[in-house]
């Protein structure tokens, strides 16, 4: 038999009822309704606070605090030359645009900000856009007759010129 929306069901206990508590002795969950007899819990209104162990000393205060968190960090994606060099070589390429980076499949993130990284070697004369450049990966790139185009340098230099 074909299996379709017609005759879909949900797996043999998939589906069971609410527990309804206080709902008398024969229920399984009457008297004290599943609240045990005495102490915090068992009184109405009863709430504590989330990771609440029973006043022991909580997880949270237990482990240590260290370090901070730099809330102006700004996170690169890392472009290396040996990858430059390979796509190069074997897709013709002479031209690294952000969009031919994210086309090649060289980017994880779609917005990142990309900063090339002297990993590797490279020989091809290629012009590469990126927002960073490590100094070694730019001495590189123009020393094997490329230029390193730093991306938003050029829109600061036309705002301070004006």
């Amino acid at each position: 038999m074909a299996l379709n929306l017609s005759n879909l069901g949900a797996p043999k206990g998939a589906n069971s009822n609410k527990k309804r508590v206080g709902r008398g002795m024969g229920s399984g969950m009457g008297k004290t309704s599943t609240r045990g007899h005495d102490g915090q819990r068992s009184r109405s209104g009863s709430r504590m606070m989330r990771g609440f162990e029973g006043g022991q000393m909580p997880l949270h205060r237990r482990l240590p605090k260290r370090g901070f968190t730099n809330i102006f960090r700004v996170e690169y994606q890392v472009l290396s030359l040996d990858t430059i060099e390979l796509v190069a070589s074997t897709r013709n390429m002479t031209e690294f645009t952000l969009e031919s980076i994210r086309a090649n499949g060289l980017l994880k993130k779609k917005r990142a900000l990309v900063k090339v990284l002297a990993n590797g070697e490279i020989k091809t004369a290629v012009t590469v856009y990126a927002h960073k450049f490590s100094a070694a990966a730019k001495t590189a790139i123009e020393n094997a007759g490329g230029k390193a185009i730093v991306l938003g340098e050029a829109v600061e230099s036309e705002a301070a010129a004006a």
